[in-house]
């Protein structure tokens, strides 16, 4: 796939896509292979949109969301892959409904972002959310929005791969354009039930923010030194399983 090549896209779930983007570049020359792994929002999906989920001949889906919001909208079966389930903490409800101001938003996402490094559910979800991947492609991981978990597995693997973080970040920023639509139903509602301040006071969580990325890098730096012990220690990968990642990750 080249880079005028425009990859698979899902009208339906519109924050659908390939991790590797059209085949990002990593540090030492090489480039990220595409059609491994995949992400999206939650899968509320048309026929069409279906039969090309189906298509890629995924082997596993893997829904990082938590029984409450899959008891809302489960997954479809899709033929030929397993529906397995990593929970992985998102937004609180309770804390949205409680928020008052756009700094009250913001610092609940940096809160949200750094929780997944600090929380052990959370440390588990993630770590067998790559151990599960390791087995192998084609794959896909979501949770409601496919900005904030999926988010931070995407960045991971793309660290992984060996991309770096500015392509890491601009991948990352992608969600708000790929997700406009999704997002503008969602401040609609919100318009609805409790006026414009409202929108503006929830849409940072609306969002995806560098500053939000950072959070979780820093907690990474501050509770592990560095990337590799977190994914050492913090997820429990070993060797092995890094290596696998890598190799399944990169095209050369």
């Amino acid at each position: 796939m080249t880079q005028d090549q425009e990859y698979l896209r899902l009208a339906s779930a519109d924050n659908f896509r390939d991790v590797a983007g059209t085949g990002y570049a990593t540090r030492d020359g090489g480039k990220v292979r595409t059609g491994v792994f995949y992400r999206s929002n939650d899968l509320r999906l048309t026929g069409d949109d279906f039969e090309a989920l189906q298509a890629i001949g995924l082997t596993a889906v893997i829904d990082l969301r938590s029984p409450t919001e899959i008891a809302v909208h489960p997954d479809p079966e899709v033929p030929g892959a397993e529906n397995l389930h990593f929970d992985a903490i998102g937004i609180p409800i309770e804390r949205l409904s409680s928020l008052t101001s756009r700094a009250e938003a913001v610092a609940l996402m940096d809160e949200v972002y750094r929780g997944f490094v600090v929380e052990q559910h959370c440390r588990t979800a993630f770590g067998g959310v790559l151990r599960q991947l390791a087995a192998g492609g084609p794959q896909l991981f979501h949770c409601s929005q496919g900005k904030d978990r999926t988010g931070w597995v995407a960045a991971l693997l793309l660290h992984i791969a060996g991309v770096d973080d500015p392509t890491i970040e601009s991948d990352y920023l992608l969600t708000n354009a790929r997700s406009a639509a999704s997002r503008a139903r969602v401040e609609a509602e919100i318009e609805k039930h409790g006026g414009p301040d409202l929108v503006a006071v929830y849409e940072p969580t609306l969002i995806v923010d560098v500053e939000y990325l950072d959070a979780a890098w820093a907690a990474v730096e501050e509770l592990y030194g560095d990337r590799s012990a977190y994914l050492r220690d913090g997820l429990g990968l070993d060797d092995a399983t890094l290596v696998r990642l890598r190799e399944l990750l990169r095209d050369s």
